[in-house]
């Protein structure tokens, strides 16, 4: 196996372990995946229902099934001729009991053999935290926790060792600090007893001499002398540029590769590496020279990289990464963008800026975002870059008259518009993309920060960014000292700008900002509301010619909304009056005017977007228990966007009473005695709904015909109206899926197909029938032409299509765009199918060399004979709302 065809994501964990994903097995093949790509398998804390949190990289998860439960997979996995990619997590590790390198740097210090596997700064600017690593996992101050008698010193039976004990969590002493001695084990704790002053005094001093400091976990942002995933003081980051630890942390992958268990790698959060150009260039080189070992039928084929990565608008992976790709998160932008009316933005910005009071740009929030997050949340990462830079530059700063406060406003400014995730300046070498980025926002900074000042700004990061992209050669005054300096300021800049991104935008404006909400999601920009189906395209185009082999994805585990319900939300771009007369409507229910602050309306004004996006087809309002259901996942969203938004509460300071506040609203508007309003709401999801499930097929058929290798998220071949996790982690039910299937395979009728659409098997069976025209013809969608064809007539604004050729074979992709408007003139079916009349002398045009050909719709099973190069659309879409035809080989 090479290049997977499609992959199918599983999240694996104690509910769903390796021994589940293998009785799946027959029922991927019959869709026609080739690979599974599972979650992180290593060995994770306890519980952990993602695997994101290792503890031990080294081993498969005994939680899943262990080693030999993983190689049983693989090995039913061959037998029906497919595969395994798997997700692996090369930046952090659990800062956990069970991990055993963290347990020994706190046991041992910096004399422990993983003291520098971790990036921890033993050189702190806190006096306190020299030479020792902070622990700020309390659940409230040192001394309040020794006052209620939660912090203590308690005996390991196991490790023959005394140990302290927090909150259920056990850290080591070290052991010069309290050995074992005559004294009895009893008599020592009776000593270390914190009931007494004496007691308390003793153990305080004991606590003082370990190697590492607890702390309240509220003072992580503030103290944290290691790097974090994010702002997640529980996950430490991870050296993986230290040979040594990149050895020790793929050591498992490298293997399962080499015995022929795997076929590829997800590489999680890359942005978050030191050098992950260098990186990527080594996993690839140590994957290669593992394929010597691989068994002879799979010896020749080259390992699958993608990387999750997001790409700003402009931005590409190039020829540095040696990746096949990203993981999709592009695709889903673009698949979801070209689906919005742009003519609906302006209306839909009005009526957000009425009901949120706030005038500004939604570029505004953003700013407002990060500098939020700089300055609180990420404060000591800040600084710590400040102290780089200023190492960096001090030889100079004389010079230059350059102050510390100076770099510290060009930063704050810099910072707050910077517009990709990072740069890769790596190893002394700078590309001049990087530094064009950085000199391109050190522009915009000086232009929106500049208030008179701006040639100085502008000099001065200017300045900065020359020094950090110009290697110091060992022969120049201090040279060797100076590129040092130059390197850890790159990583402090490199390694904040990430997180920073992530969590201003994704974790905070998409929970703040309510435009549109289809249209706040992973891989998307404040500043991109929709796509034309020429830059769609181009951009296909891009993607066959430098990326052939990358993901496409629609759905993920890191997503805000399912991918249906982002489908269906796109619908009111095309009727935002409609839209606004009926959310407003909404708005005036007398439960919502308690404490209607405009930031409060906001708030009610997204969830009433996540009702309408997210309401199942199957749900009625006379189905109580369903209701309940529902209610509870809303209410469970609700508590989350509340503390993401970080304005009426946060994690940091929840406000309790304002969310149960919202959450009684919720359960009252859908529960109570709200029917009325209720029916008001069903009905207008009801006049979207069809639209929005044309809007889902459309996007799947792009998905998997489009340059790229699709993946099929857990349980989304049916209906996908899933909230923000947990609840898209949600156990998906595999026998209703089996089943459908089955039938499937009895080729049941479009129309029956159609008529019941609700039930979600139409969407299994368009995936099914295109999986297996994928296995049919690998080579025209591996490596076929992408032809984007031109779409004629009335309605030629309103349907995608294009070609992808390889050999003789030939694939003709049409599918619709913006259509509610004709799907409401003609009511009646409730179907999500477009009426003839609309693609009446609407054409899509082939190359002439494609005329007179026979061909094959794989999706309704007619075959067409074309003497023309206009093929007339409502031939295409009469009888189904999307088309993939098929022109065999002669």
């Amino acid at each position: 196996m090479s290049t997977p065809l499609a992959t199918a994501r599983l999240q694996l964990n104690a509910g769903f372990t390796l021994a589940d994903a293998c009785e799946q097995v027959p029922y991927y093949a019959a869709m026609g995946v080739s690979h599974l790509y599972l979650s992180p398998i290593t060995q994770a804390v306890p519980g952990s229902m993602h695997g994101y949190d290792v503890t031990d990289p080294t081993i498969v998860s005994r939680e899943l099934g262990g080693e030999a439960a993983f190689a049983e997979l693989a090995q039913r996995l061959r037998a029906h001729r497919m595969g395994i990619v798997l997700d692996i997590v090369p930046n952090h590790m659990a800062a956990h009991a069970a991990n055993r390198w963290w347990w020994d740097v706190l046991l041992l210090g910096q004399a422990s053999a993983y003291a520098d596997w971790f990036d921890i700064d033993w050189n702190s600017e806190d006096p306190e935290l020299k030479g020792k690593v902070l622990a700020p996992f309390l659940a409230q101050s040192r001394q309040a926790e020794l006052d209620c008698g939660t912090l203590s010193l308690v005996f390991d039976d196991a490790s023959r060792s005394f140990q302290v004990q927090a909150e259920g969590a056990r850290y080591p002493l070290r052991h010069e600090s309290l050995p074992l001695t005559g004294d009895s084990v009893a008599q020592t704790l009776a000593q270390h007893d914190c009931a007494t002053q004496a007691g308390r005094m003793r153990f305080e001093a004991l606590l003082d001499r370990q190697h590492y400091v607890l702390d309240w976990w509220r003072c992580a942002g503030e103290r944290i002398n290691w790097r974090r995933f994010f702002e997640i003081s529980s996950l430490i980051g991870v050296r993986v540029e230290r040979r040594a630890v990149f050895d020790a942390v793929h050591a498992l992958p490298l293997r399962l590769f080499a015995q022929g268990l795997i076929d590829g790698l997800r590489i999680d959060h890359v942005d978050g590496l030191a050098q992950p150009l260098s990186y990527c260039r080594q996993l690839r080189a140590r994957l290669r020279a593992g394929s010597v070992q691989r068994p002879d039928a799979l010896r020749h084929d080259e390992p699958w990289i993608v990387v999750e990565k997001i790409l700003a608008h402009d931005e590409v992976l190039d020829g540095r990464w040696a990746v096949h790709g990203t993981t999709g998160y592009d695709f889903m932008d673009q698949a979801n963008a070209v689906l919005h009316d742009p003519d609906g933005e302006a209306a839909l910005a009005d009526c957000w800026s009425e009901i949120s009071n706030v005038k500004s740009p939604a570029q505004e929030w953003l700013v407002e975002a990060r500098q939020l997050m700089l300055n609180q949340h990420f404060a000591v990462e800040y600084r710590a870059l400040l102290r780089a830079l200023w190492s960096l530059v001090q030889f100079d700063a004389a010079k230059h008259g350059w102050t510390l406060a100076a770099i510290d406003r060009a930063m704050q400014r810099f910072l707050s518009v910077f517009p990709i995730y990072r740069t890769y300046l790596e190893e002394g070498n700078g590309d001049s993309r990087d530094i064009g980025w950085l000199l391109a926002a050190a522009a915009q900074a000086s232009q929106r920060f500049g208030q008179g000042d701006d040639a100085s700004l502008r000099m001065l990061l200017d300045g900065l960014f020359r020094s950090l992209s110009t290697p110091m050669a060992a022969t120049q005054p201090q040279g060797k000292e100076r590129e040092q300096l130059r390197r850890n300021a790159i990583n402090r800049l490199q390694q904040l700008t990430p997180p920073l991104a992530a969590k201003s935008l994704e974790d905070t404006v998409f929970y703040r900002y309510g435009r549109l909400l289809s249209r706040n999601e992973v891989g998307s920009g404040l500043s991109d509301f929709s796509l034309s189906s020429a830059d769609f395209h181009r951009r296909n185009a891009w993607r066959l010619a430098h990326m052939p082999e990358s993901m496409v994805s629609t759905a993920t585990h890191d997503q805000k909304r399912g991918e249906d319900s982002r489908a269906r939300l796109a619908v009111i771009s095309e009727m935002p009056g409609r839209w606004a007369a009926a959310s407003q409507r909404w708005l005036r229910w007398a439960g919502f005017q308690d404490n209607a602050k405009p930031v409060h309306t906001a708030e009610r004004y997204m969830l009433m977007q996540t009702i309408v996006g997210s309401w199942p087809l199957d749900l009625s309002l006379d189905d109580a228990e369903g209701l309940a259901r529902y209610t509870e996942r809303l209410a469970q969203w609700q508590v989350k966007a509340l503390r993401e938004a970080k304005t009426s509460s946060s994690w940091f300071t929840p406000d309790l009473r304002h969310e149960e506040r919202c959450v009684q609203q919720l359960r009252a508007l859908m529960l109570g005695d709200q029917a009325d309003m209720r029916a008001d709401i069903q009905r207008f999801i009801e006049d979207l709904a069809p639209a929005g499930a044309v809007n889902s097929l459309a996007q799947l058929v792009l998905r998997m015909t489009v340059p790229g290798v699709p993946d099929l998220y857990q349980g989304t071949e049916f209906w996908d109206f899933s909230l923000v996790d947990p609840d898209n982690r949600r156990q998906v039910d595999f026998r209703a899926r089996r089943r459908a299937l089955e039938a499937l395979q009895m080729q049941p009728s479009i129309e029956k197909l159609l008529a019941g659409w609700r039930n979600g098997r139409i969407k299994q069976a368009v995936i099914a029938r295109v999986l297996r025209l994928r296995r049919q013809v690998p080579h025209v969608f591996a490596r076929g032409g992408y032809t984007a064809l031109l779409v004629a007539g009335e309605a030629g604004s309103h349907a995608i299509a294009f070609l992808r050729a390889g050999g003789d074979d030939a694939v003709l992709v049409v599918v619709p765009r913006l259509c509610w408007h004709a799907m409401a003139v003609g009511k009646g079916t409730g179907l999500p199918l477009i009426g003839l009349d609309f693609w009446r002398e609407t054409y899509a045009q082939l190359p002439v060399h494609m005329s007179r050909r026979t061909w094959l719709n794989a999706l309704t099973g007619e075959e067409h004979y074309f003497h023309d190069v206009r093929l007339p659309l409502e031939t295409l879409l009469g009888r189904f709302p999307v088309a993939v035809l098929h022109s065999p080989a002669a």
